[in-house]
């Protein structure tokens, strides 16, 4: 056995031939086997994240058209309940292994609660909520601070540091907030919708953290540490719709909004997105995450016809800057600042 150059796999009793990316394994007789890197197989795990943003970014539009008919509460919990069912069905049917030889510390119950009911019944069943009171630009721009919250929350509870440059992304966040809504002075109403929404992002920030704990536990995959919670989560919400009494009939249209953001949205979205995360770094998956909120402006602008002004414009653009620089800095501290997913 000998070496290529470069780092090139090993070659029997031939000898490689550099031509760009490719190389040639030449054999005693002189033929050749070329062992080509497509092109397709190392560009497919970026597509599918792209097309999970798209997914993720779309869910607001088709939130914002469901909300016509559906009360928040009920239309979070009935897409919740599905997407638990597939993925519970999914998990069951590949016999899901554990990834660690422990069994779990005795708080491993505790924390799955709290991250089931952060997760799923607080950030995921309030950002319906949000999206009732407020336009998809507004409650995409608020959940924008999401990795903030991370980090305050990650340096209390997993003693994971911060830094100058760190804050200085906060701080141009700020501005790019005032800029945001300074053309919003008459917000009215809106100002319970932008509570509920931050609400839903600590909730997001909170299931983050928890997650974390619990990865570092490594018993539990990423596919039964997600049904899991969502299960949980689903309780949660089940329980706040019969306690409100939120709950209507689905009309036809309804039924293949909740349908399409189950099964697309969310458990196809899910399986996609951890593919992904098996050849792309994680920070470099929170930059497509980050896409989203151009994403969602357009689709807002165009299927919502939402009013975007220049200045908003430039609020989001400090915004994205701002988390760009505390992602960044973050990989290194080995905390993934996500986003609430939709």
């Amino acid at each position: 056995m000998t070496d290529c150059p470069n780092g090139n796999p090993k070659v029997v009793k031939g000898m490689c031939i550099h031509l760009g990316r490719d190389t040639v394994n030449k054999g005693p007789q002189g033929q050749g086997i070329a062992t080509r890197t497509n092109s397709w197989t190392r560009g497919a795990p970026y597509a599918a994240a792209f097309i999970v943003t798209v997914l993720w970014s779309s869910s607001y539009v088709l939130i914002k058209w469901g909300l016509a008919d559906i009360p928040p509460l009920y239309f979070a919990t009935v897409r919740y309940a599905l997407a638990f069912g597939i993925l519970l069905t999914f998990d069951l049917a590949i016999g899901t292994r554990r990834t660690g030889n422990g069994t779990g510390s005795m708080k491993q119950p505790i924390l799955l609660v709290v991250a089931g009911l952060g997760g799923y019944t607080i950030a995921q069943g309030l950002q319906f909520v949000g999206l009732y009171y407020l336009p998809a630009v507004t409650t995409s721009f608020l959940l924008n601070f999401n990795p903030f919250f991370v980090l305050v929350l990650s340096i209390g509870l997993l003693g994971e540091g911060t830094s100058l440059t760190q804050l200085g992304g906060v701080g141009l966040a700020l501005v790019g907030a005032w800029a945001f809504f300074s053309q919003q002075a008459a917000l009215g109403g809106r100002v319970f919708g932008i509570f509920i929404v931050i609400v839903s992002g600590l909730g997001w920030a909170c299931y983050v953290v928890v997650a974390r704990m619990l990865q570092r536990s490594g018993n539990l995959g990423s596919l039964r540490l997600t049904t899991t919670t969502m299960g949980i989560g689903v309780i949660g919400m089940v329980v706040l719709t019969i306690i409100t009494g939120q709950y209507a009939p689905l009309t036809p249209g309804g039924i293949l909004i909740v349908v399409w953001l189950a099964t697309a949205n969310t458990a196809l979205a899910f399986f996609m997105w951890n593919w992904s995360l098996k050849t792309i770094p994680a920070y470099e998956l929170t930059v497509f995450q980050d896409l989203m909120l151009v994403e969602i402006a357009i689709f807002a602008f165009v299927f919502l016809q939402e009013t975007i002004t220049p200045l908003m414009v430039g609020g989001m653009a400090l915004v994205l800057v701002g988390v760009l620089i505390v992602q960044f800095r973050a990989r290194s501290g080995r905390l993934n600042l996500v986003k609430t997913q939709s």
